[in-house]
């Protein structure tokens, strides 16, 4: 009941946030829907798409980790959870590895961090052993370790802050 009220909470979040700014393009634009210019609708599409992404990040949450996994049934290692969120929502084939996923899209400043945007970590001490998705309000989704769960964890908590190595920008 617990982890359906935080679920509940951080998509309501979220999805208001993504509502709010893309309500907020469309009335500074100050046309409808058919005069938008390309830029807003190109943003309005980013919201969408990151809102889709974050909810199915946020309906994999319990699934417990397995080392190598990439499917809910079996569980998931980080790369393999992000892997099957991106494929499942956006169809992009990821690579398999958390460092060779830090490699594609653009590099983003945490401070400029968006919901759907990839956020990695150096946990074995070598940098982008770990990657998560951003879901906004300094919040990312990531299958931590053996013995865990799929869960939400906070940028600025101590232990994630320390080991904070950088972000990508998947979608346009």
């Amino acid at each position: 009941m617990k982890q359906t009220l935080l679920i509940a909470a951080l998509l309501a979040a979220v999805l208001s946030g993504s509502v709010l700014s893309g309500s907020l393009l469309a009335a500074d634009s100050g046309a409808n829907a058919a005069d938008e210019s390309a830029a807003s609708i190109a943003e309005k599409n980013y919201f969408d798409r990151a809102g889709e992404l974050v909810i199915h990040a946020l309906s994999m949450i319990g699934v417990k980790y397995k080392w190598g996994g990439t499917d809910p049934e079996g569980g998931f290692d980080c790369s393999g959870l992000v892997g099957r969120v991106f494929n499942e929502v956006t169809g992009l084939v990821l690579p398999r590895d958390s460092r060779s996923m830090s490699k594609v899209g653009t590099s983003v400043e945490k401070a400029e961090l968006k919901p759907g945007d990839l956020v990695f970590f150096n946990t074995l001490r070598r940098p982008f052993s770990h990657v998560g998705i951003y879901i906004g309000d300094d919040r990312f989704v990531h299958s931590p370790r053996r013995g865990r769960e799929v869960e939400v964890s906070e940028l600025r908590d101590g232990y994630w802050k320390k080991r904070f190595n950088g972000a990508r920008r998947l979608l346009p």
